[in-house]
């Protein structure tokens, strides 16, 4: 079982670095980010939240009683917007083999 049951990484071109919204993610800032050994790759962590089924909460206005119907449509929340349908999605166990290969080894730099 993983530590980080909802955290994800995604693996994305350095090339778009400057699509990352840094407050939807983890690192804090580019310089922040781990790089691959030829510097053409690096990651970003996030953490999704799954809704299983719509939530529907009913409230009422309390100035005009008329009611309020608040949904959480059923799906997967949590994404950053450079996040494309398809991505591949790592989870932890998984970006710790890939980031163990030796594209991502660096001399005397630790892992994540």
């Amino acid at each position: 079982m993983s530590n980080f049951p909802n955290r994800r990484w995604l693996i994305i071109p350095t090339i778009d670095i400057d699509k990352i919204n840094f407050d939807e993610v983890l690192q804090i800032s580019p310089e922040t980010l781990r790089l691959s050994k030829d510097q053409s790759k690096t990651f970003i962590k996030y953490d999704i939240y799954t809704v299983e089924e719509d939530i529907i909460h009913n409230t009422t206005n309390p100035e005009t009683g008329d009611p309020i119907i608040n949904t959480v449509s059923a799906g997967t929340y949590g994404r950053p917007s450079i996040y494309k349908e398809g991505m591949k999605e790592y989870l932890h166990e998984e970006i710790l083999e890939v980031l163990s290969t030796e594209e991502w080894i660096l001399p005397n730099i630790l892992t994540i």
